[in-house]
Formats: C-alpha cells, sequence, structure tokens
C-alpha cells in the first residue's frame, strides 16, 4: 500500500487523444503558466504539479472527442459494454493502487478509499450490463401494417466536469454511461484529484476504448472547463458543484441547446422524531454528517430534532461527535478536507455564524499540533440556535459542519426540513411508519430515507434533486442513460396486403 507521503513531487498530464499532453520533454518543471501546485491535503507538502490546460487544449481535446465520435457512435452497444466491462475488470484487479492514488489526493484513509474504489467497480459493471439491455421501446399504431419504435442515439461529445469529494466514483459516475451510449468525452477533473481520472484515463484505453473516445483535460475550472462549457464541439455538458456554477453552465450550454446534466449541492435535513431508536438516531446522524469529512453533496447538515427529546439527543451527539478521531489512518472516522481554501471558507462561516448568535457545542476550529501538522483538518463542528434564514443554515458549508433545530412536532419538522433553497436527499428517524411514509411523501427531495442516514446511493437507483440541487437530471441507474442519450422514434410500415 503506498501511502500520502511515499511520493516524490510527480507531473500530472492531460490525456488527450489516447496519449499524454503535453508531451513528455514538454512538460513544466515548477507552478506557473503551463502547471498548477496539488498540495497533500493530509501535510499541506507540495505533492505534485499539474498540466494547467487552457482554452487551446480544451479545443484540442474536444477535436479530438469529435474525430474519434462516429466510429465509437458506430459500435454496438453490446460491444461498448464490453470494452467497459474489462475496464472495469482492470480496475477491480488494480483496486489496491486506484485506492492508493485515491487515499494520496483526498488525505482519506486507505480504508475508506478503498471502499470508493469499490463502489465504482460496481458502478461500471452495473452501466456495462446496461449494454445488453439499452432498452427502448416497441408499441403499437393506429394503422394497420405499421410498427412503432423507441430507441436511444448517442449525443455526440460529452464534457464531464468532475468534484474531488469521491474522485474515483464521480469518474465512474460520468464515464461509464457517457461512453455505453456511444458518445466520445472530454473529462475536466477537479484540479485537486488530477491523478485519479488520468490512471482511469489509462485503463479505459487499455480495455479498447479507442483514442479519442476518452480524454481528460487537467487545469482550472475558469480556465479549463469553462471552455468546454462554451464550446459549440459540446453537444452534453454533466457538471457536479456548486450551484452557482451551475446556473452559469446552464445559462452558457442552454444558449445552443445543448444537453445539460447538473448534479448540485445540498443542505440536507435529517429530522429524528421523538419516538426515534435514539441511539441508532445519534450514530446516523454522525456518519451523515461527518463522513468523508461532510463532503458529501448528501451530507446531512441540518439536524432536527423534536423538541421533547432535543436536550438528550444534543448531548448524545455532541459527546459522539468529541470522541471522532480526525486523520488520514485507517483507524481514523474521518480525513482532511481537500484544501486549505476551503478550510479557511469553513472556519469563516462558522465565526460569522457565532457573531449572528449561534452557540458553538463542539468543533469550530481548525485542528494542528503533531498529529496533523500542517494539514487542511476541521474539528467535527455542531452549531445550536442558528437562524433558519441565516447563511449557516442555508449555504452549503461542504464540511464537517452541522446546524441542530428544535421542532415542537412533525409540522414543524417538515416546514424546517423543506426550508431549504436545496432538495438533494432528506431522512427521518421514528417507529411510527404512518409518521416515516407521510415524511417520505411530503418531503421535497430528490433521495427521502426512513431510518438512515442522508446518503448511500446504489450503483442501480437514480440519484439527483429538486431546486437549488440540480436540474431534474439523474445519474446513476438505467436513468443515466437519459442524460447521455436521445430517443429516435421510428415507424416501419409493411403493406399486409402483399404478403403471398
Amino acid at each position: 500500500m503506498v501511502t500520502a507521503h511515499d511520493r516524490t513531487t510527480r507531473f500530472i498530464p492531460s490525456w488527450i487523444d489516447g496519449t499524454d499532453w503535453p508531451p513528455a520533454g514538454s512538460q513544466a518543471s515548477a507552478p506557473g503558466d503551463g502547471a498548477l501546485a496539488k498540495h497533500d491535503p493530509a501535510t499541506g507538502a507540495l505533492q505534485s504539479l499539474v498540466h494547467r490546460g487552457k482554452r487551446p487544449d480544451a479545443e484540442r481535446a474536444l477535436a479530438a472527442a469529435r474525430r474519434a465520435f462516429e466510429a465509437w457512435a458506430a459500435t454496438t452497444p453490446v460491444r461498448r459494454g464490453e470494452a467497459l466491462r474489462r475496464a472495469v475488470q482492470l480496475m477491480e484487479s488494480r483496486r489496491e493502487e486506484l485506492a492508493s492514488i485515491v487515499h494520496r489526493e483526498t488525505g482519506k484513509s486507505f480504508k475508506d478509499a478503498f471502499g470508493e474504489a469499490g463502489a465504482a467497480i460496481e458502478m461500471g459493471y452495473f452501466v456495462a450490463g446496461e449494454g445488453r439491455r439499452f432498452y427502448g421501446k416497441t408499441t403499437t399504431s393506429q394503422t394497420p401494417g405499421r410498427w412503432a419504435l423507441v430507441t436511444r442515439q448517442p449525443r455526440g461529445v460529452a464534457a464531464l466536469i468532475t468534484a474531488a469529494n469521491t474522485p474515483i466514483a464521480n469518474v465512474a459516475w460520468k464515464a461509464f454511461p457517457a461512453l455505453l451510449c456511444g458518445n466520445a468525452a472530454v473529462m475536466k477533473a477537479s484540479e485537486d484529484t488530477p491523478e485519479t481520472a488520468y490512471a482511469c484515463a489509462g485503463i479505459f484505453a487499455e480495455a479498447g476504448v479507442p483514442p479519442g473516445a476518452f480524454n481528460v483535460l487537467q487545469g482550472l475550472g475558469e480556465e479549463a472547463g469553462a471552455p468546454l462549457v462554451e464550446s459549440s464541439e459540446a453537444d452534453i455538458v454533466s457538471f457536479t458543484g456548486s450551484a452557482a456554477v451551475g446556473r452559469w453552465i446552464a445559462e452558457t450550454a442552454g444558449r445552443r441547446l445543448a444537453k445539460v446534466c447538473l448534479e448540485l449541492g445540498g443542505k440536507n435535513p435529517l429530522v429524528v422524531a421523538d419516538d426515534a431508536d435514539l441511539a441508532k438516531a445519534v450514530e446516523g446522524a454522525t456518519l451523515a454528517a461527518f463522513s468523508n469529512a461532510g463532503q458529501r453533496c448528501a451530507s446531512g447538515s441540518r439536524i432536527i430534532v423534536f423538541e421533547r427529546i432535543y436536550d438528550e439527543f444534543a448531548r448524545a451527539f455532541v459527546e459522539r461527535a468529541g470522541r471522532l478521531k480526525v486523520g488520514p489512518a485507517d483507524g481514523d472516522d474521518f480525513g482532511p478536507v481537500i484544501n486549505e481554501g476551503q478550510l479557511l471558507a469553513m472556519l469563516a462561516a462558522v465565526e460569522r455564524a457565532r457573531r449572528e448568535g449561534a452557540r458553538v457545542l463542539t468543533g469550530g476550529r481548525r485542528l494542528d499540533g503533531p498529529a496533523h501538522g500542517g494539514g487542511y483538518y476541521m474539528a467535527p463542528t455542531v452549531l445550536d440556535g442558528v437562524d433558519p434564514a441565516s447563511e449557516a443554515s442555508r449555504s452549503e458549508l461542504f464540511g464537517p459542519i452541522v446546524c441542530l433545530y428544535r421542532a415542537s412536532g412533525f409540522e414543524e419538522a417538515l416546514r424546517l426540513a423543506n426550508d431549504s433553497p436545496f432538495g438533494l436527499t432528506a431522512a427521518i428517524y421514528t417507529r411510527d411508519v404512518d409518521r416515516a411514509m407521510m415524511f417520505l411523501a411530503r418531503v421535497r427531495s430528490g433521495v427521502a430515507v426512513a431510518n438512515g442516514p442522508t446518503y448511500g446511493s446504489e450503483p442501480h437507483m437514480p440519484f439527483g434533486g429538486l431546486k437549488d440541487s440540480g436540474n431534474g437530471t439523474r445519474e446513476a441507474g438505467a436513468e443515466a442513460l437519459d442524460v447521455y442519450s436521445d430517443l429516435k422514434t421510428i415507424y416501419i410500415n409493411s403493406d399486409p396486403s402483399g404478403v403471398k
């Protein structure tokens, strides 16, 4: 196993048209116009240099994808699925290596990275299997001798823009369905996790995905991602990230009527009713709020507790949060946040909440000292007395920060749960099946859970949200194929009278 500190600084290139870009020998050797500095979240030390892609590089990648598109699209879905299955098999055989890359780039434990690699593999197997189904529809017609069919057809070139929180799972969620549907793709990897996407590109190539059909463009969003969105060569734009950037993408790509898939933020409510199993609710809330350092769009960052058990729950929850171990090792509960800028933004948000009257029940500070060094570690933070209309209640902080709220009963809890600009996931802990069913029906979210945390998606189930959490598209599940393919209605006319 390679740990986060075992590698010397190296250059991570882009992957365009089946080869490294820029070529070896012309790669930058220091941060600057041609390279970005990528720092180790666990230590703050320089970890790698990354190709700083710009508009010409984006155009090069899009042109490579356009050249590869026709031949890849002409390959049958079964054959495309077989190539993707070979890629998944390679991923499975190299699971430890891929987990080591994720561990190194994110600072999360190897154990968690290994689990994330497993989730990416399961997604790959599910999507590859869809190549044997790839369902359309056969139906009837009012006209005798007329057959009515609906089939899928590829859209063209897909621009895939990923986040850093679960880097290899994020690659799998976008790349596998985009490729299965016959599109050629350009993935703009997060600048915080460049090597994960680069390693996956090599695996796709080894599995038989042809040059140019899958490209990885490194760089900053405004320098490398924006040109992909703005280009008429991108027929689909799939983005995971903030609502603000999602709006810009929808507006920019929408002008040319490109297809857009947006998986945006969440400020997800977890309700604890007064009949809940308190121990299970505390544990579920802890996982929802703090696992992966709170860097989940499905993180449970608003915990709404019935008044009758509020004090008891708050004491138990704060005590549990205080026992969490923070660090990059397998014995730790969660690791650092992805970069220093994000950490500083979280600390500033907590301080603003404190000035507005919120109480910090635990945490609210950066962890340092011998165990954490210069890493980007945020203490698990629990806020109480937060105004539901404040920034801390309504903005996605994307870290291990959670707000507690009191509710007089079910109706107020549901109102608080729905009082958010987001609508991604939601959960309730209760023993009352009627109460649970009412919550699941009335909460405004794309995913709703009874007696479990707010996260925990599965490959065969669609994932996405309402309001500022997305634009109605869904990732994962067979529904992901609807993002990356268009429907074609086909009529076949025959003349029954001519049959002898």
